[in-house]
C-alpha cells in the first residue's frame, strides 16, 4: 500500500513550527500526469544499467509502497527535525 499522509515537525530552541500534515496521496496527481515523462526516463535508466524496464518499475513500486512507516528524528544542538509517513 503506498503512503498517504506525511507529517512534518521542525523545533529550535527559538522557534517551533506546528506539525504540518501532508497529504502525500495528492502527489499522484501530477505523477499521473507525468507518467509518459517518468517511463521515458525508466526506459534510459534501464537502457543505461543493461537491466530489464519491468523489473525496474517493480523495484521503484516496492520502494514508493515501503515508505510507510518511515519515521525519521534528527537532532543537533537543540534543534529538531521529524518526519513520519503514514
Amino acid at each position: 500500500m503506498t503512503p498517504n499522509i506525511a507529517i512534518v515537525g521542525i523545533e529550535t530552541p527559538h522557534w517551533r513550527m506546528p506539525r504540518l500534515w501532508l497529504p502525500v496521496f495528492l502527489l499522484w496527481i501530477p505523477v499521473i500526469l507525468l507518467s509518459p515523462f517518468i517511463f521515458l526516463v525508466l526506459v534510459v535508466v534501464a537502457i543505461g544499467l543493461r537491466t530489464n524496464i519491468w523489473r525496474l518499475i517493480a523495484l521503484m513500486w516496492g520502494i514508493v509502497c515501503s515508505l510507510r512507516g518511515t519515521d525519521v528524528h534528527i537532532r543537533a544542538e537543540g534543534s529538531q527535525v521529524v518526519v513520519r509517513i503514514l
